[in-house]
Order: C-alpha cells, then structure tokens, then sequence
C-alpha cells in the first residue's frame, strides 16, 4: 500500500511559477513509476509529466519546456516544477503511483494561474 500526499498548489500569476510535492509513505517512490496528472474542470484528466523508476523522464506537449518532473529518494518524494505558467494549466493536479497492476493515487491539490 502507498501513500500519496501532494502539496504545492495555490494561485499564481501567469508566467509564475510553482513546485508541487508528493510525499510518499508506505513504499520507495524510486521503485514505483510515478507521474502528475491534471484535471481541469469539464475536461477528462491527462496525464502531463512521468518518471520511470529507471529516472526516463516524459512530458506532454504543452508542458515541454516549462515542467520539470524530478525525484528526491532520500526524501521519498516526487516533485513538479512548473515555470512560466499560463491560464490553461489551471486545474487540480494528482500524484500517481504505478508498479504492475498496483496503482495509488493522491488527493490532488488545485493549481490556479490567473491575474
């Protein structure tokens, strides 16, 4: 069982920038494939940014260039830094765990870029 608390979120002006934190407990984040998704309201949730447990890093295309997906395994965290921020990244952002048919999720925290 994995525990996936995430933190960060808050309101931001466009071309801001934020860090969202997953802390994770009950298993080694570096053992698991984790990966933030986001879901904006009326839209289905994506995925936007992955680590492998082998550190391959992969991004959706609107994010390319601006999101950095990164692990600390000594703090069994994954974070994701968001610069330049825009309006369309507006939504709750999950922490997502996956290792076989095993896969957690987190509760969310709500990102908001707007001036």
């Amino acid at each position: 069982q994995v525990q996936l608390v995430e933190s960060g979120g808050g309101l931001v002006q466009p071309g801001g920038s934020l860090r969202l934190s997953c802390a994770a407990s009950g298993s080694r984040v570096s053992s698991y494939g984790m990966g933030w998704y986001r879901q904006a309201p009326g839209k289905q949730r994506e995925l936007v940014a992955a680590i492998s447990s082998g550190g391959t890093t992969d991004y959706t295309d609107p994010v390319k260039g601006r999101f950095t997906i990164f692990r600390d395994n000594a703090k069994n965290t994954v974070y994701l830094q968001m610069n330049s921020l825009k309006p369309e990244d507006t939504a709750v952002y999950y922490c997502n765990a996956i290792r076989g048919w095993r896969e957690y999720w987190g509760q969310g925290t709500q990102v908001t870029v707007s001036s």
